[in-house]
C-alpha cells in the first residue's frame, strides 16, 4: 500500500524511531511490543510533515489516529484530530484514512467505546488503496 508522500499528498509521517535514536533521553516512545499490540478503536499519535502554501518548510504537527485495522506492518488509522497549522480543505482532515507503520507511533492511548464505533463507520476521507 502507497504512504502518504509530501509532493503527492501534501502531508507525510515522521519515524518516531527515527526521533527517538536521534535523542533516546528526551524523545520516548512505546516499545515496539506495545505498538504492535494495538486494537481496533485505540489510539496512536503520529508526527506528521504538512505543507503550508507560502511555507518554505512544512508544519510538523503531532496528532492522533484511531486504529481501523491491522496490516502487515501496522495499522490503517483515521486522524482524530483537526490540524491546527493549516486552514480546513478536503484532503487532508479530521477524519482522512491513512495507513502508517509502528516505526511512526510515538505515543498510545487505550480506545473507548466512542473511538471503536468510529473506526469501524465509513472513513469520511478513504484511502485510495487501489496505488
Amino acid at each position: 500500500m502507497r504512504a502518504p508522500d509530501l509532493p503527492r499528498d501534501g502531508w507525510r509521517l515522521n519515524d518516531g524511531e527515527e526521533r527517538h535514536r536521534e535523542a533516546p533521553a528526551t524523545f520516548q516512545i512505546p516499545d515496539l511490543a506495545v505498538r504492535k499490540m494495538l486494537r481496533v478503536g485505540d489510539y496512536a499519535k503520529l508526527i506528521f510533515e504538512i505543507t503550508v502554501e507560502g511555507d518554505e518548510y512544512p508544519a510538523v504537527e503531532r496528532m492522533w489516529v484511531i486504529v481501523r485495522e491491522h496490516t502487515p506492518d501496522g495499522y490503517i488509522g483515521m486522524l482524530a484530530n483537526q490540524p491546527h497549522s493549516i486552514a480546513e480543505n478536503g484532503e487532508f482532515w479530521h477524519g482522512t484514512e491513512l495507513p502508517f507503520e509502528y516505526r511512526h507511533i510515538i505515543a498510545v492511548q487505550p480506545g473507548d467505546a466512542e473511538s471503536v464505533a468510529a473506526a469501524k463507520a465509513p472513513a469520511p476521507i478513504p484511502w485510495d488503496r487501489s496505488v
